[in-house]
């Protein structure tokens, strides 16, 4: 694109902005009111939402600028004018487009052409660097409304990138707005192919496993994720997970799939097994695709997307059948402390990964999360860990694990409505009324209080 036609696409947003909030300015009142007031304190006020059809030239312009180009692997004066079209709309909306398009281009001018667009259209200036970033942060904070037939665009431009990932985009019970590309390809091998090279993050299935007394390659201070299930106890190391991500294992006779989400601090088990008839085992992969920061799990029979942060599936078969996995807890501790406590524990063998435990807060992440969350529930610091927990009731809880691990060890007692907490193996786990596990693990605040942001946090 020429310096020229961003010139225009810059000139041409004052007379569309002061035209289209006129148009529109009960819709604004509206989309204002909506949001939290720490929302508009950090990102603004949000630009005018129609609610109006796309015209035909519109979508014409839509089609050349964000699927003809990708799908081509050019950008031309064709694009040029289709993208000044949809700057000259004031259609907020559009922006979504926009951001996924930027996700995938690698060219600095049209990058910034994309982000004079999406200046334009949202009223703020994105020309700063990690412009994807800055503009989708503001789009999700916002809440701004998909366009209309958004999954169509959205999908073609993703399948022109990777076909990999077109049984994924279909329709369902999951806001493809806020899904994104995290960097990496779909995990589709075959069940128990474990050592087959790929170009993704591998799933370990039926990992290889030793006790305690040979693991001798692990340091105590080393993190492991400590599951037990009737009586059986093992160590997934997070220098293991960090590599893997993904682990299909079969634990105390019970099948589980066990999510580690190195963005959101999040080791997660599910049960596999116990299907309602007609469902096989569900064989959970990585699909390279992220939401909110958390990565997005798929089953590789159905290729059902699962919320992985929640464990229920959002499309396909599985969706249809209203499937929701049952969580085990999750202890986060040090080897040392969980193979003292369980000597008769198992752990994963050093040759199923890298040999790494990276605390990613201290490193990658250190300035917050890397990859679009919009806003953040500001009554925690982002990268705060909290133990996050169901009660009975449905009504989602987070423990300060910090406040939690002081308030236990000096013998007093946490409870919230059903939930109680108890120390075990220096980690945290929540039981109800009775004593049983009720299915709890440890996560970073951010991703806890997006999943749910109807929360309740203790400490108040």
């Amino acid at each position: 694109m020429t310096t020229a036609s961003s010139t225009y696409l810059r000139l041409v947003s004052a007379t569309v902005i002061v035209a289209m909030s006129l148009l529109w300015s009960t819709t604004l009142r509206a989309q204002t009111n909506a949001l939290p007031s720490y929302v508009i304190e950090q990102f603004g006020t949000p630009p005018a939402i129609p609610d109006v059809p796309l015209s035909a030239a519109l979508r014409a312009s839509m089609q050349t600028a964000f699927v003809v180009s990708i799908s081509d692997g050019s950008w031309g004066s064709d694009q040029t004018i289709a993208l000044t079209e949809i700057a000259a709309s004031g259609d907020p909306r559009l922006v979504w487009l926009i951001s996924d398009l930027l996700r995938f281009v690698p060219g600095r001018a049209v990058n910034a052409d994309l982000s004079n667009a999406a200046s334009v259209l949202l009223g703020k200036d994105f020309s700063a660097r990690n412009n994807w970033g800055n503009i989708t942060d503001h789009l999700i904070a916002w809440d701004i409304p998909a366009p209309p037939d958004y999954l169509q665009f959205k999908r073609a431009i993703f399948v022109s990138v990777f076909d990999g990932w077109d049984r994924l985009f279909v329709e369902g019970d999951v806001d493809w707005r806020l899904v994104s590309w995290g960097g990496v390809l779909i995990d589709d091998r075959a069940f128990d192919t474990t050592d087959e090279p790929c170009n993704c993050i591998p799933a370990a299935d039926n990992p290889r496993v030793t006790n305690a007394q040979d693991a001798t390659w692990l340091d105590d201070d080393d993190t492991v994720f400590g599951i037990e299930v009737n009586g059986e106890f093992r160590a997934y190391p997070r220098q293991i997970m960090e590599v893997r991500e993904m682990v299909n294992d079969t634990l105390g006779g019970r099948d589980l799939g066990i999510p580690y989400c190195t963005l959101c601090g999040a080791a997660q088990a599910y049960f596999t097994d116990q299907m309602p008839i007609g469902v096989d085992r569900p064989i959970l992969r990585t699909s390279g695709l992220l939401s909110r920061s958390n990565k997005v799990m798929y089953d590789l029979n159905t290729y059902s997307v699962f919320d992985t942060f929640l464990g229920n599936a959002v499309t396909g078969q599985l969706a249809d059948r209203n499937l929701k996995l049952e969580q085990a807890s999750v202890i986060t501790t040090d080897w040392g402390t969980w193979k003292t406590a369980h000597p008769e524990t198992t752990v994963l063998r050093e040759e199923l990964a890298l040999g790494r435990d990276p605390d990613f807060r201290n490193g990658r992440d250190a300035n917050g999360p890397i990859f679009p969350v919009g806003n953040v529930d500001p009554r925690l610091p982002v990268h705060e860990d909290i133990i996050g927990v169901i009660t009975g009731s449905g009504q989602p809880v987070a423990f300060q694990r910090s406040a939690a691990l002081v308030a236990l060890r000096n013998g007093s007692a946490i409870s919230v409505a059903n939930i109680r907490l108890e120390l075990d193996a220096g980690g945290i786990k929540a039981v109800d009324e009775d004593g049983e596990d009720v299915g709890s693990h440890q996560a970073f605040w951010f991703a806890w209080s997006q999943f749910h942001p109807q929360t309740t946090l203790w400490p108040e």
